[in-house]
Parts: C-alpha cells; sequence; structure tokens
C-alpha cells in the first residue's frame, strides 16, 4: 500500500505556485491579492485562516485578513464584500465559515463576485463546474483531484464511488471524476448497502462525518482511497476510513491528519491565482 502524502504534494504544488507569481509579477507588476473575512472568535477558524494566511505569504500573495465580532450586523459585512468585489488589488475573497446565526451564509455566498470567489461556492460557479465550463472549484475536492491524478494520471473508464453529497465536497467532487472519464455512484447515509458500492469501486471518496466508517471488507484489492474526513474521537482526530484496515488492501490511502487537509490550503492560493489569471485577460 502507498501513502499518499498531502503535505508532500501540497509543498510542491506551492513551489510550483510561487514561481507562477513571481512570472506573473514580472509580466503584470502586481500580485494576486487574497482577502479573507474572519467573524467571531471560533479556534478552529482562527488556526484555519492563520494557515492561509501564512501558506498565501509564502508563495507571494498578497494577503489580508479582516476580522469583525461575533456580533457584527449582516449589512456591514455584505457591504464590505461590496467593496472587496470593486477592489481591483483583491483577485480573491473567501468568508470563512461557518457564520454566526444572524449572518445568512447563502446571502453572503451570493454576494462575492463569481470571478472572485475562490472557494466555488457561488451558485454560477457551481453551475459552471456541472456543466463542463470553466470556474472556481471547491477546494477541498479540487485538493483530492490532484492527489488522484498525481498517484494515477489516466482515470478514464474507472469506477469511482463518492460518500458523502455535500455542496461543499461530494457533488463538486462528482463533477470532477465525471470530467475525467470516471463512472461514478454517489452514495450516502441513505445508501441501501454502502458496503455493496464501495467493493465496487476503483476509487473511493469518502466525505461523510461518519468516523471510521469505510472497513477494511469494504475496499477491493488495488482500489485507491481519499478520506476527506476529520472526526474528534476519544482515540484523537480519525478519518472516515478505519485507516489500519483499510490499509492492508487498498493500492493506495491518504491518512489523516495530513492527506486531504494541506490540500486545501495549496488549492485556495491555486484558485487565487487562477482568478488573478483569468482578470488579465
Amino acid at each position: 500500500m502507498i501513502l499518499i502524502d498531502g503535505k508532500k504534494v501540497a509543498a510542491e504544488l506551492r513551489k510550483e505556485l510561487k514561481q507562477e507569481v513571481t512570472e506573473l509579477k514580472a509580466k503584470h507588476n502586481k500580485v494576486p491579492g487574497l482577502t479573507v473575512i474572519l467573524i467571531g472568535d471560533l479556534t478552529p477558524s482562527q488556526i484555519y485562516v492563520k494557515n492561509k494566511e501564512k501558506s498565501a505569504n509564502e508563495v507571494g500573495l498578497k494577503s489580508e485578513v479582516i476580522k469583525y465580532p461575533d456580533s457584527v450586523e449582516e449589512k456591514t459585512v455584505l457591504e464590505k464584500i461590496q467593496d472587496l468585489n470593486n477592489d481591483e488589488t483583491v483577485s480573491g475573497i473567501l468568508v470563512q465559515l461557518p457564520l454566526p446565526k444572524h449572518i445568512d451564509k447563502q446571502k453572503v455566498i451570493e454576494a462575492i463576485d463569481p470571478s472572485k470567489d475562490v472557494d466555488g461556492f457561488h451558485p454560477m460557479n457551481v453551475g459552471n463546474l456541472s456543466s463542463g465550463y470553466e470556474s472556481s472549484i471547491p477546494c477541498t475536492p479540487l485538493g483530492c483531484y490532484l492527489l488522484i491524478k498525481k498517484f494515477e494520471p489516466n482515470l478514464s473508464g474507472k469506477k469511482a464511488v463518492v460518500v458523502g453529497r455535500s455542496n461543499l465536497n461530494g457533488k463538486p467532487m462528482t463533477q470532477l471524476l465525471l470530467k475525467e472519464n470516471c463512472t461514478v455512484t454517489i452514495t450516502h447515509s441513505k445508501t441501501k448497502d454502502l458496503k455493496a458500492e464501495c467493493l465496487e469501486a476503483d476509487i473511493i471518496v469518502a466525505a461523510v462525518g461518519i468516523p471510521e466508517l469505510v472497513r477494511g471488507d469494504w475496499v477491493k484489492k488495488d482500489a485507491i482511497v481519499i478520506d476527506v474526513g476529520i472526526n474528534k474521537t476519544d482515540n484523537g482526530i480519525v478519518g472516515d476510513v478505519h485507516f489500519d484496515e483499510v490499509s492492508k488492501n487498498a493500492k493506495a490511502l491518504t491518512p489523516v491528519p495530513g492527506g486531504v487537509g494541506p490540500m486545501t490550503i495549496a488549492c485556495l492560493l491555486k484558485n487565487t491565482i487562477d482568478c488573478f489569471k483569468r482578470s488579465q485577460i
């Protein structure tokens, strides 16, 4: 079994992006800019945003974090997004989720200019992705896709099973695999015989949020298994895949942590640079 090292692949991607930013600066005399809006003081969000800022600076992006207290009015946030939409130095806008209850998440997502939507959550980007057009792609599924492609460049004809149907992971992951000519089955908590579906798969992407759901006898020999889950348990952080069991069967498997997670931030930087490039055409 080959361990798919997300940290290593993410570091390689950041190195490529840093070179690209250097070339863009030489060509356009400016660099892509990423602005993150952080509302409240949730520790996971703060850590995540700090890591984003550090990675953005590492590759040479212009990085800004705008912080608001939990009590901020929705109107204030929407007005700030409008300002950023009109700011030519800002290539990408990201509003860190989750949001306080009094702020409408969908309103916030739809307020972001689709051409600056580095999370890929705007309905226009969702629609473009599902139609096979150019779009910003949500960072986590994009990271999963790049890890799979790094290991198996030709996916044509492969049978893929996506466990989980969320807008953040399952649905966009399905679109990416379809573009690669995979035969894709979306499964979820209501699927009647999940084990049987997984046993058919050459590729399994588990993104359902149930600790160690995918067991060793669910996975056929030589399957590629991507574990998106991050679940806190009494035994520490585990994924949606039972690592010890599945590692005995799978051809390749991502660990948790150190698999998909590092790729998510690297793909956010990639999306910011891609938004910048599209704006210069």
